[in-house]
């Protein structure tokens, strides 16, 4: 049985305006999962993977990371275990250079000089880098800086990643290299929380799929059956990819493709078994 690495219990968070953005919320994320949270804005998403790092305190409820209870902890302490990469990297940039801003934080967390290294250079190469490492990063494009930013957090290593909005404002280009990232990021260990309203990203990425609604969880399954639940995405107001409409639309196959490649493979099998 996997690890839990993220859990809580009856959570609830209402802001000083007095919207309640939390109903009660009960989640339990496995470790070295890829885990996607949609669902329209206000739906509660956001506040939620903020109570992960310590961003937002429960109102009431609890959050345990990594098995321990988070009350009281600082949030340099929990962003330690659960990294954040925010969705505008213009708010996550402080440095004149790319190398000295994925710097901060094996400064800010006192990790050795000999792991500072090679942790740096292993972001370098993954991320390529080497080209730009001496670039004020706010004189990036837009792409880059949220590779940048990307870098940042991986380079200390935290057991959690989330990345709030992943591919807003990234080309193709980018897009490979975020799932590149996430893949690689997976394959080391690393938990990864994904919010995002980009459905065809979260059905090729995503090894589950968190569902809200109005600050409550109203579906955690795998992608193929959160995509054809039709009530659940009629609550959530979401929409599946295309292609997964398309194939819902053409058969009654309740495991619909959920990108190109399958539903080409998946037609191909069907003309050559009906031939």
């Amino acid at each position: 049985m996997s690890d839990i690495v993220i859990r809580t219990e009856a959570l609830v968070h209402t802001y000083s305006t007095g919207v309640t953005a939390l109903k009660g919320v009960d989640l339990e994320i496995e470790s070295n999962d890829i885990i996607s949270i949609v669902g329209q804005n206000g739906s509660g998403k956001t506040t939620l993977v903020r109570h992960f790092n310590g961003l937002l305190r429960p109102s009431s409820g609890k959050v345990f990371v990594e098995g321990e209870d988070t009350t009281g902890k600082t949030v340099s302490s929990m962003s330690r275990k659960v990294g954040y990469v925010f969705q505008n990297p213009n708010h996550q940039i402080f440095c004149t250079t790319v190398y000295a801003e994925l710097e901060v934080a094996p400064k800010n967390y006192k990790m050795n000089s000999e792991d500072t290294k090679k942790n740096i250079d292993r972001v370098i190469e993954l991320m390529n880098l080497e080209k730009i490492l001496s670039t004020h990063p706010l004189t990036l494009d837009y792409t880059t800086k949220k590779i940048v930013t990307i870098a940042s957090v991986l380079v200390y290593k935290p057991s959690v990643v989330i990345l709030d909005e992943p591919t807003g404002g990234l080309d193709q280009a980018g897009r490979e290299m975020l799932s590149k990232i996430v893949a690689l990021a997976h394959d080391e260990g690393q938990t990864m929380i994904i919010i995002s309203h980009d459905m065809d990203y979260v059905a090729e990425n995503s090894r589950r799929i968190i569902v809200m609604s109005d600050g409550q969880i109203i579906k955690n399954d795998v992608p193929f059956r959160i995509f054809s639940d039709r009530e659940s995405m009629r609550k959530a107001q979401i929409e599946p990819p295309q292609i997964t409409q398309l194939d819902m639309a053409l058969t009654a196959d309740d495991h619909p493709s959920l990108n190109v490649g399958a539903f080409v493979e998946k037609y191909q099998f069907i003309s050559k078994r009906g031939g």
